[in-house]
């Protein structure tokens, strides 16, 4: 990495959730989920700047008693980068990572694939991808599936499951899989990116499909998409937590 790049990890967290409500402090092994993943990113990358984009006293007092970063946003933000790039007026940092806040299981090869992405000129958004291992994730509307072009740029993402093979006589759901990949909700972005993205209208695409991606695609930029098989293990669902094994 460029040492006079000076990126910062920004986690947008709310309480609001309609599978899994207060999901964020829920016990995970002894401690609130929101914890475990702030510890965990400090583990992985000691050497980034952390803090925390919350909506509520609540989350910023559980993350201030433990020495986090924190800064309270305006709670009728929209969507998580909306309270990324509110964090970012007053970081002012080139270089932005956004972690998910019940990504406890996070890795370093996630955060420096997406860092380094960032350091070609004409990439302002960057973003991870992991091979399908099961046909049943391919066809889960909520299993997030991206196509690549040949330089490994996203050209289009979405619930349905992509590229669906027309040829009756072609092996539909196994061809799908060697080129259909799992889209992973974590991104780099670039400071300008997100000034232009949150001043922009909702697009057509992402309302139809729920994905915010779609706006950066449907404005015109180019997503870089590095490709990963280190998956992490996001927490959906209570069962979810129960998948995970915090030493």
């Amino acid at each position: 990495m460029d040492p006079n790049i000076s990126p910062v990890i920004i986690v947008p967290a709310r309480l609001a959730s309609v599978r899994f409500p207060k999901k964020l402090l829920a016990d995970a092994g002894g401690k609130p989920l929101i914890l475990r993943t702030a510890d965990r990113i400090t583990e992985q990358v000691p050497e980034f700047e952390l803090y925390f984009a919350v909506d509520g006293d609540e989350l910023k007092n559980i993350l201030e008693d433990s020495g986090y970063n924190v800064i309270l946003t305006n709670p009728d933000l929209p969507s998580g980068t909306d309270r990324i790039a509110e964090v970012n007026q007053i970081l002012k940092k080139n270089f932005v990572i956004n972690v998910q806040a019940d990504e406890p299981m996070i890795e370093r090869e996630h955060i420096l694939l997406l860092t380094n992405a960032l350091l070609s000129d004409d990439v302002s958004i960057s973003t991870l991808a992991s091979p399908f291992l099961t046909v049943k994730d391919f066809l889960d509307p909520n299993q997030v599936k991206v196509v690549l072009d040949d330089n490994e740029y996203a050209l289009y993402f979405s619930r349905a499951p992509i590229p669906y093979a027309r040829e009756q006589n072609y092996p539909k759901v196994e061809a799908s899989l060697n080129l259909g990949l799992k889209h992973m909700g974590l991104y780099g972005y670039k400071k300008e990116f997100l000034e232009k993205f949150t001043s922009s209208q909702e697009g057509e695409l992402e309302k139809i499909e729920k994905l915010e991606q779609l706006r950066a695609l449907q404005l015109g930029y180019r997503i870089a998409v590095k490709i990963t098989n280190k998956v992490s293990v996001g927490v959906d669902v209570p069962a979810d937590l129960q998948k995970i094994s915090f030493s």
